[in-house]
């Protein structure tokens, strides 16, 4: 694994533009100007080796959280994970009824010398997706189009849609995906959107907000008055169960089909990161985690419960660093052995190993100039050969 610096493409602002990317650029005041969030001024290369490395660790942590969902639920660990008790019937229900799940990734820490570390588990509204699967590879197509990128992302994407279709797993004849009003929630909603369209699936974007409540019908419908039968939610669950229509989600379960499943809620929270450690102890791809205090850990990560990009996250070691405060970790935190990420000309990367349909098909790099990645950090590409 290592950091080439190079020149970015002449016009590669409206290069990516074409594909969707139309935030590339800074993104917030605190983001230094010469820093953009899609940098080509440099990739990452591996070896065959070392993306085979990647994908065997990254298909062993998404069996191992399935194990430990299946644990979770077998002994009722819901109050850990401060998960609320209207939710855990239908997330039980969801779990025996394997109600389908699209995709997640995971943050893995790695140098290329040691097994790849989880650092957490994005496994409901996962970010970066439009860059990971097609932005990245434009890019190697017209730099170095003899070099291969660990990245199947959007077939896997196809591939699933298209075996929800055919096995009739899906309610209804449009599938529905909501999600909020930024720009890269609608790209992330677009690049879900055309795989499903690619496999033959009717699709309906919408906002959030959009979503209605019949109660003459008792379902959810659209802005035309069609009941919402399947729908992808760019969301969190645990702010779908604080909405005021949480009481009207729970009623209409039965009714409608919601992608990512409610089961979710119990990778998607970092109280799973204790669990893994306690079933898995001293496995080569888990760093040491605890829920009551950092124990033994002299150097060691105080990461909240529902945390999002960084936020409210703490290192602790001789050089403590603090991530930027979003009201994060009134839920309670876990605490998590302090990896030392690789440094490269004074970056930090994080590699995100994108899981569709349970299995690794390709990597995404965001990398800071601190040791925490946060909302602003860069976004890399990568090829190997």
């Amino acid at each position: 694994m290592q950091r080439y610096q190079t020149d970015p493409r002449e016009n590669w602002q409206a290069k990516v533009e074409k594909w969707g990317l139309l935030y590339h650029d800074n993104r917030d005041e605190q983001q230094p100007a010469n820093l953009d969030y899609w940098d080509e001024s440099a990739y990452y290369q591996f070896t065959p080796a070392e993306v085979d490395e990647l994908e065997e660790a990254t298909n062993n942590l998404h069996e191992m959280c399935l194990a430990a969902v299946q644990h979770v639920i077998d002994n009722r660990r819901y109050a850990e994970m401060k998960i609320p008790n209207a939710a855990i019937p239908w997330i039980e229900r969801s779990w025996s009824a394997q109600s389908p799940s699209i995709f997640g990734r995971f943050d893995l820490g790695y140098d290329g010398i040691h097994p790849p570390k989880l650092l957490e588990y994005n496994a409901d509204t996962p970010a970066a997706l439009l860059e990971a699967a097609v932005v990245q590879w434009k890019w190697l197509e017209e730099r170095s189009p003899d070099s291969d990128q660990f990245n199947s992302i959007w077939e896997g994407l196809v591939e699933k849609w298209t075996q929800l279709r055919t096995n009739h797993a899906l309610s209804g004849p449009i599938v529905h995906f909501a999600h909020l009003d930024t720009i890269e929630e609608f790209m992330t909603v677009a690049v879900l959107r055309d795989t499903a369209h690619e496999a033959g699936l009717t699709t309906e974007a919408m906002l959030m907000q959009e979503i209605g409540w019949d109660r003459s019908r008792n379902v959810f419908v659209d802005l035309r008055n069609r009941p919402v039968q399947t729908i992808f939610k760019l969301y969190p669950w645990e702010w779908l169960l604080e909405d005021q229509f949480a009481p009207q989600l729970l009623e209409s379960f039965d009714r409608t089909l919601w992608i990512e499943p409610i089961w979710k809620m119990i990778v998607a929270n970092k109280a799973i990161l204790p669990i893994l450690w306690e079933l898995y102890p001293d496995h080569p791809n888990l760093l040491a985690c605890y829920a009551d205090g950092p124990r033994d850990l002299t150097a060691f990560v105080e990461k909240p419960l529902l945390g999002r990009e960084g936020g409210n996250v703490s290192i602790f070691d001789e050089q403590s660093e603090v991530g930027r405060d979003f009201g994060y970790g009134m839920e309670g935190s876990v605490y998590q052995q302090l990896y030392d990420l690789p440094c490269y000309d004074g970056k930090y990367p994080v590699i995100g190993s994108w899981v569709i349909d349970g299995v690794s098909r390709g990597i995404g790099i965001r990398e800071s100039s601190g040791r925490i990645t946060n909302e602003l950090s860069s976004f890399v590409p990568h090829l190997f050969c």
